[in-house]
């Protein structure tokens, strides 16, 4: 068999992009044609195979380090897949992929907002390989950076965020899942008087919304699924901000597991250069329902998808409306 040759001077992540783009802007079309049809399930496998058939095309010795579940649990992006048109070649970009097809399937099923299409990539083996269990996490934009901490508290986090940002405790924003779990948390928040706004999924929007200096909240708190917390961390590591993480086990089967995966420290706090250790990574999103970015556009003759990139080489964040011949199957 004839495998082709690297390109010149391929290598590094960044190399890729708009490959990576083409693979979440294909998943954000493919689920959008479900958009508000009740099928959630329908909307994510239609996500997975339109990002699947996408990597086939791509100039790299790619691997599954995030997927959809473990091999016998998902057909296809699952941990551990090799991906690309040159595995095993000699001089391959070797690259690990966090992906998630369709970020908040719930609202594409839906047509809520803040679905979105999303994975990040990064060199082999740099990627934490998190286990399937939940993460309790904070978020923050660079001013906060060295000022919050999950080991500070509710309280000294959000009078932390005050002082810096030069705010009242009235006015400092932060967003959480509206999830039972978080009934403390919430009574926490309240009793400073700060402004909590609750999102239903999608804490991979709310990470990002946090750590843009111009995005609509100061803060992220809450447990959400680890998996993208690496997600979230690789991008916050290209914006500059604040990313922590500490895994939290739902049952002893979910502890077992993820000490077989990360080690024994598993009270750990992870942060974003501890969840993605290489600078040469990046970030790529691309909307299915309007929220984070607007969702994708499908009329009779085209598709219009609006996706974002950051590269944490570069810090350099980039946002692309992007028009294509509508091709149906």
């Amino acid at each position: 068999m004839v495998h082709p040759r690297p390109p010149p001077a391929m290598g590094m992540t960044s190399d890729l992009t708009h490959h990576f783009l083409e693979a979440v802007d294909q998943a954000a079309i493919a689920s959008a044609a479900w958009r508000g049809k009740g099928d959630k399930n329908a909307a994510d496998d239609a996500a997975v195979e339109a990002m699947r058939r996408t990597f086939d095309h791509v100039p790299f010795d790619g691997r599954v380090a995030i997927g959809e579940g473990e091999r016998d649990e998902a057909p296809m992006l699952y941990i551990g897949e090799p991906l690309g048109n040159m595995i095993g070649v000699d001089g391959a970009p070797q690259i690990d992929i966090a992906v998630d097809p369709l970020e908040c399937t719930n609202n594409c099923a839906d047509n809520t907002p803040n679905s979105i299409a999303v994975l990040a990539a990064a060199p082999r083996g740099t990627l934490l390989h998190a286990p399937d269990c939940y993460m309790d996490k904070i978020a923050a934009g660079p001013l906060l950076k060295g000022h919050v901490s999950l080991d500070g508290g509710v309280a000294y986090n959000i009078e932390q965020a005050a002082h810096v940002l030069d705010k009242s405790i009235e006015e400092v924003r932060i967003v959480a899942l509206d999830r039972d779990r978080h009934k403390q948390l919430f009574s926490e928040i309240h009793a400073t008087g700060a402004q909590l706004d609750l999102m239903g999924d999608g804490d991979v929007s709310g990470a990002i919304w946090a750590a843009k200096p111009d995005g609509p909240y100061d803060l992220l708190l809450g447990i959400g699924a680890a998996p993208e917390g690496v997600i979230s961390a690789t991008a916050i590591r290209g914006l500059g901000g604040v990313f922590e993480g500490r895994l939290v086990f739902r049952s002893d089967e979910e502890e077992a597991r993820a000490e077989t995966m990360v080690g024994d420290d598993l009270t750990r706090l992870w942060e974003a250069h501890d969840l993605c250790k290489s600078d040469d990574a990046i970030f790529a999103a691309s909307g299915v329902c309007d929220g984070y970015l607007p969702g994708a556009r499908i009329d009779d003759k085209t598709t219009t998808t609006f996706s974002e990139l950051i590269d944490v080489s570069t810090s350099k964040v980039t946002r692309d409306e992007t028009v294509r011949p509508r091709t149906v199957a």
